[in-house]
Parts: C-alpha cells; sequence; structure tokens
C-alpha cells in the first residue's frame, strides 16, 4: 500500500488507486468555489477539471487522471 501526504497528512492508499479518490476517500475537497463551497471531481475523466490538485509542487494536476505513487505530496486548494 502505497503511503502519500495529503495536505500534510500521511495517508495509506490502496494500489492503483487515482489521487482524486485518495482525496476523496480522505473526506478531503479538492478546491473550493470562490464562494468557498468544496468542490471535487465531477466527470473523472479529466474534463471537468474539479479534481486539480498540487503534486510534489506541481500545481493544476488533474487528480482523476493519476495513480498514488509512494511518497506524493498532494495538496488540495481547500486547505
Amino acid at each position: 500500500m502505497p503511503r502519500i501526504k495529503i495536505n500534510g497528512v500521511l495517508i495509506k492508499v490502496a494500489e492503483n488507486t487515482s489521487v482524486a479518490a485518495a482525496v476523496m476517500n480522505a473526506d478531503l475537497a479538492s478546491r473550493v468555489s470562490v464562494s468557498m463551497e468544496p468542490r471535487g471531481p465531477l466527470c473523472g475523466m479529466g474534463i471537468c477539471f474539479e479534481c486539480r490538485v498540487t503534486v510534489n509542487g506541481v500545481r493544476h494536476e488533474r487528480g482523476c487522471l493519476l495513480k498514488v505513487v509512494e511518497g506524493m505530496q498532494v495538496s488540495t486548494d481547500a486547505v
């Protein structure tokens, strides 16, 4: 089971889990809207961009298109 950090918290994630699913399983939103409402993935295939997170310092990565990797650092805009 890979271990990743989401918003600084170390969690174990099942193999082949997408980053978006890991964020949702951690009960976190990927982003917040301009009115500060939590947002999360809608389409699950990279079209809606609602799953955008920062991964290993790279902003605006689409979490639904990335599989978790041991040691990955993920941060959401909904911190």
